[in-house]
C-alpha cells in the first residue's frame, strides 16, 4: 500500500518532465538556415555565374541531396544525391552548362557554375539541402544583361524638308533605349522605331529621325540598358549647307556646283585614275604587311586573354579564402546620423536626407554615416553589405575615434578609407583623391576583408566573385566598419544598405607566417562599447 503511494506521484513526475522537454516547436539545437547568393544576382550574356549555398551554423552535407531548381523544385538546374552527381533529371537547356564544386561540401558550402549566360537564363533560382532530418532553402533572382554594339548612323536622304537619318545596334539585352538629340541637348523624336528580338533572346534596335534646316552641328543617337543604366552613343556632324530649304545663298551655292560640275568631274577622273595606279603599285606590300599585324594582334590579344583569365581566377580565389574571416557586424544606431533610420536589429540602414549637390561628393560638409557597434583592433575579419540597386553609396572602414562632422574629406590621411557609387554609373575609391574603377558587372553585394596586421582593406564583387580593389595602410587605431547610403537622387531604386547574413567560424585558423596570427569571431568588449 505504502509502495502504490510513493510510485504514482513519481510516475506522474517523469510524465510530465517528458511532456515539457519534448514539447513540439522547442528544441535546443540551434535552427539550421540555408542560405544563398542573396535577393539578385546580376550576369552578362556569354559568360559565366556562380550560385553559392551554404548552411549556417556549419555542418557536413557530403550526405545531403543538394539541388538546385529553377521556379520549382521539380524544374532541376542541377542535382547531388547519394554523394554523386545526377543528370538524368537535369532540365536540356542547362545539360553541359553546369559545374559543381564541393572543396568546402564538409562545411556546408557549395557552388554551381552556369556556363554561357543567355537571356533564357533570367528569372528565379533556388537551392535546397534535404537530408532525413533536414530540409531547407533559398531562392533568389538572376538578371541577365548584354551591352549591344556601338550604333551606327547612316544617311537615308533627303525627306520632308530635311534629312532622313537612320541608326540601328543589335546585341542588347533587355530592350534598349534608343534617345535622338541635336547640338543643344534637345530630344528630337523619332520618325520610325522598331526593336526585334532574335533566336537567341537578344534584342535589335532601328529607329530614324528626320532633320531640319537650322540644326546643324551636332546629331547624336544614344542606345541605354536600362538595366545597367549605362549607354552607347554614335554623333554625326551635319553641316546646314547639305539641308534643304529656299535660303538664297543656299541656291547660289548649288548653282555654282553644277556650273563647274564637267570641270570637276574631270579633275575627279584624274586623280581617281593616280589613285588607282599608286595602290596597285603598293597593294603587295600593303597585304603583306596586313597578315603580319594581324598575327601579331592575335597573338597579343591571346596573351591578354590569359593574363585576364588568371587575374579573374586569383581574384576569386582570394574572396573565397576572405570569406572564411567572416564576422556578424551590426549597426551602431547611437552613431547615426539623424536623417538616417536603422533598422530594430541592426542590420539595414536607409536615408531619407534631400538630394545633395555634387560639391558634397568627397564627403563634406557633413556626413550622413553610420558605423558598426564592433571595434576591430587585430586580426582578419570579413563582412558583406547588400547594395540592391541603389545609386548612391559608400562603403569600408575608418578609424574608431575620426571626425565626422564639418568639412573633412574622406581618404586614408583623415582616417577613412572607403569606396562608392555615384549617380549610377560612377564606381570610385577615395585614395585620396577621386579614382574611377571599371567593373565588368555592376555588384548587387559588396565583400570587405579587412586585414589588420597587413594594413589591408579589400573589396569584392559578390556578384561575380571578382576582386575590385586593396587599400594599403598603416592603422593606427580600432577600426569601425562604416556605411552611408547617400541621398535619394530621383532613382526609382531606393534600397536600403543591408548587412548580408554570413556564417562564423569559431574555431581558429593559423596562419602560415605568424602562428600567433588567428581568425576568430569578433566579440565587442564593454570597453569598445564604452568608448564610442
Amino acid at each position: 500500500m505504502d509502495f502504490q503511494r510513493v510510485s504514482q506521484p513519481s510516475s506522474l513526475f517523469f510524465l510530465i518532465h517528458f511532456l515539457l522537454f519534448f514539447q513540439p516547436g522547442e528544441s535546443n539545437s540551434e535552427e539550421v538556415k540555408v542560405i544563398g547568393p542573396g535577393e539578385s544576382i546580376l550576369a552578362n550574356v556569354g559568360e559565366e555565374v556562380e550560385f553559392l549555398c551554404h548552411l549556417f551554423p556549419y555542418q557536413d552535407a557530403e550526405h545531403m541531396e543538394i539541388r538546385w531548381f529553377r521556379s520549382q523544385v521539380s524544374d532541376v538546374v542541377y542535382l547531388y544525391q547519394e554523394r554523386q552527381e545526377v543528370h538524368e533529371r537535369q532540365m536540356a537547356q542547362f545539360q553541359n552548362r553546369t559545374k559543381f564544386i564541393k572543396d568546402e561540401i564538409a562545411n556546408g558550402t557549395v557552388i554551381l557554375q552556369l556556363h554561357r549566360v543567355v537571356p533564357a537564363d533570367q528569372g528565379r533560382y533556388g537551392c535546397r539541402f534535404l537530408s532525413k532530418d533536414f530540409s531547407g532553402e533559398a531562392v533568389w533572382e538572376l538578371e541577365v544583361t548584354a551591352m549591344g554594339s556601338d550604333p551606327h548612323i547612316s544617311l537615308e536622304g533627303f525627306k520632308k524638308g530635311g534629312i532622313q537619318l537612320r541608326c540601328i545596334s543589335s546585341g542588347w539585352y533587355p530592350k534598349p533605349q534608343a534617345q535622338w538629340r541635336d547640338h543643344r541637348g534637345r530630344c528630337l523624336p523619332p520618325e520610325f522605331e522598331a526593336i526585334i528580338q532574335d533566336a537567341q533572346g537578344l534584342f535589335s534596335l532601328e529607329t530614324s529621325v528626320v532633320v531640319q534646316g537650322g540644326a546643324h552641328s551636332n546629331v547624336s543617337c544614344s542606345i541605354q540598358n536600362p538595366l545597367l543604366f549605362q549607354k552607347k552613343e554614335f554623333v554625326v556632324q551635319i553641316a546646314d549647307v547639305f539641308l534643304p530649304g529656299p535660303s538664297p545663298w543656299k541656291t547660289a551655292f548649288l548653282a555654282t556646283l553644277l556650273g563647274g560640275l564637267p570641270l570637276l568631274l574631270a579633275l575627279l577622273t584624274t586623280l581617281t585614275l593616280y589613285f588607282f595606279h599608286k595602290q596597285r603599285l603598293s597593294q603587295e606590300k600593303l597585304k603583306e604587311q596586313a597578315e603580319k599585324d594581324k598575327g601579331k594582334l592575335t597573338a597579343e590579344l591571346g596573351k591578354l586573354q590569359s593574363e585576364l583569365d588568371w587575374r579573374r581566377t586569383e581574384g576569386q580565389a582570394e574572396w573565397r579564402a576572405a570569406q572564411k574571416y567572416a564576422v556578424d557586424v551590426t549597426l551602431d544606431s547611437a552613431s547615426a546620423h539623424p536623417s538616417l533610420e536603422v533598422s530594430q536589429h541592426g542590420k539595414r540602414v536607409s536615408s531619407r536626407e534631400a538630394p545633395v549637390v555634387l560639391g558634397d561628393l568627397q564627403g563634406f560638409p557633413e556626413q550622413t554615416c553610420v558605423l558598426s557597434n564592433e571595434r576591430f583592433r587585430a586580426g582578419r575579419h570579413y563582412w558583406e553589405v547588400d547594395v540592391g540597386r541603389r545609386s548612391r553609396w559608400f562603403l569600408g572602414a575608418c578609424l574608431e575615434g575620426v571626425a565626422r562632422a564639418g568639412p573633412v574629406r574622406l581618404s586614408p590621411a583623415t582616417g577613412y578609407w572607403v569606396m562608392g557609387l555615384w549617380n549610377g554609373c560612377e564606381y570610385f575609391v577615395l585614395e585620396p583623391q577621386r579614382v574611377a574603377l571599371s567593373l565588368r558587372v555592376p555588384p548587387r553585394r559588396v565583400g570587405i576583408f579587412l586585414d589588420y596586421e597587413a594594413g589591408k582593406l579589400a573589396f569584392f564583387n559578390v556578384s561575380d566573385g571578382t576582386h575590385i580593389f586593396t587599400f594599403t595602410d598603416t592603422f593606427t587605431g580600432p577600426l569601425c566598419a562604416y556605411f552611408r547610403p547617400r541621398a535619394p537622387d530621383g532613382s526609382e531604386h531606393s534600397d536600403p544598405l543591408t548587412i548580408c547574413p554570413l556564417p562564423v567560424r569559431g574555431t581558429r585558423i593559423p596562419e602560415e607566417d605568424d602562428g600567433d596570427t588567428w581568425a576568430q569571431p569578433y566579440e565587442p568588449s564593454d570597453s569598445a562599447v564604452d568608448l564610442w
